[in-house]
């Protein structure tokens, strides 16, 4: 049975959430959980960067926000849409902490000066400047974050803390599947905001409802790319590439296809999945997380001379 609990829906997922934990204290919560198969039988690694509702109990009381409102930059759920991926022979691992206290998909060097006291002069990026660095000022809609600054102490402990180990272990899954396969395949999974595609939807054609971002063809192979996009459309879905997302920092910085290792990243329509105003999973959870598995599924597929799936 369901229920809320301090604004978090608890589903078939409970133990996954967990809130209120000191990240000074001796009883750290995890910065991230890897599932891992019985046996890796794929070179695709599967990734949730911005699924994590791990809200530090400080996070909230600094916070001008709501407990809700916090949660807007979450893409929430997406880490329970992937989870059957590991029954493939896939790894996934999901982030614990939030998007809004600490952005997994942003360089550490993204530092922004009006939120983090003592970063003097950065280059600043379209991302500094509209408040989504590494540690973000503002949530969906351009809401602030906090009353003030935060110390660059803190900043940098958060970094130290969750972002370094994260990469470290994503890190390491690229490097085993190369070991084993010869290359690797990250699908960095992602959720939007319904009203991000507006900007892409046209009056008189259908509205896009998943983003595959490849940073225009840098990241990962066109095979890779296209046995995405059709395992989305052979489900129904209506899909675009590059716009409005081509990817950010994990496809920059994973994405190297002369060197055998590819990085996607995937961006699904919130709307299909959960309502966004009372951030509960709608009826339709359970189909899009088949769709999902299924699209994983053929991508892993469309490997060539990769050992074959076993039946579980």
């Amino acid at each position: 049975m369901g229920g809320w609990f301090k604004g978090f829906w608890l589903g078939g997922k409970s133990r996954y959430i967990m809130v209120g934990q000191s990240l000074n204290g001796m009883r750290m919560h995890p910065p991230y959980r890897v599932d891992r198969p019985r046996r890796i039988l794929t070179p695709v690694v599967v990734a949730s960067p911005h699924s994590g509702r791990h809200y530090p109990a400080e996070f909230l009381r600094a916070s001008v926000l709501d407990e809700r409102a916090i949660r807007s930059s979450e893409d929430a759920f997406m880490d329970m849409l992937v989870e059957e991926a590991p029954r493939l022979g896939a790894p996934v691992i999901a982030a614990e902490y939030p998007r809004a206290w600490l952005d997994l998909n942003r360089s550490p060097e993204e530092m922004d000066p009006a939120v983090v006291e003592g970063v003097g002069r950065v280059v600043q990026t379209p991302r500094i400047s509209s408040g989504l660095g590494v540690i973000p000022r503002v949530v969906a809609n351009g809401r602030a974050i906090y009353r003030g600054k935060l110390s660059r102490a803190e900043a940098e402990a958060r970094i130290a803390q969750v972002w370094r180990p994260y990469h470290g272990a994503l890190d390491g899954l690229l490097g085993e599947a190369e070991a084993e396969f010869g290359e690797s395949v990250l699908l960095d999974f992602h959720s939007m905001p319904h009203e991000a595609l507006d900007s892409v939807s046209r009056p008189g054609q259908r509205r896009p409802e998943v983003v595959l971002g490849d940073r225009f063809g840098a990241s990962a192979s066109g095979e890779i790319v296209e046995a995405l996009e059709a395992g989305f459309a052979a489900e129904g879905l209506c899909v675009i590439r590059n716009a409005p997302f081509a990817g950010a920092f994990v496809t920059q910085h994973y994405g190297r296809p002369s060197r055998g290792r590819h990085a996607v990243q995937v961006e699904i329509d919130r709307s299909l999945y959960m309502n966004e105003r009372t951030l509960r999973p709608n009826a339709d959870f359970d189909a899009v997380k088949r769709i999902v598995t299924r699209v994983i599924e053929r991508v892993i597929a469309a490997r060539p001379g990769r050992v074959a799936l076993a039946a579980e």
